[in-house]
């Protein structure tokens, strides 16, 4: 469980794929045909990112705003690191 806004996740990799898309309350519907392969490499992408911690590579994490910054905070170890914000 990545524990993550669905539609985050869903920004993020529409983003990526450069494709149009939109949530329902079951699935996620794109604009075009994509393997799986490519969807499931993008959220495997998107887990490194803002999901795992860089330091004890546990998912115990969350994100919390610091003035204009994301930050991804640890709850296992307490490292945080900055993440991007333009998805």
């Amino acid at each position: 469980i990545l524990r993550r806004q669905p539609e985050h996740l869903l920004k993020y990799v529409l983003k990526e794929l450069a494709t149009p898309g939109e949530l329902t309350k079951s699935a996620m519907i794109m604009g075009r045909k994509i393997s799986a392969s490519a969807v499931n490499e993008k959220i495997a992408k998107y887990a490194d990112e803002f999901v795992i911690c860089s330091e004890c590579k546990k998912p115990d994490t969350k994100l919390v705003k610091e003035g204009n910054a994301m930050i991804i905070r640890c709850l296992a170890c307490g490292a945080h690191r900055p993440v991007r914000t333009n998805i």
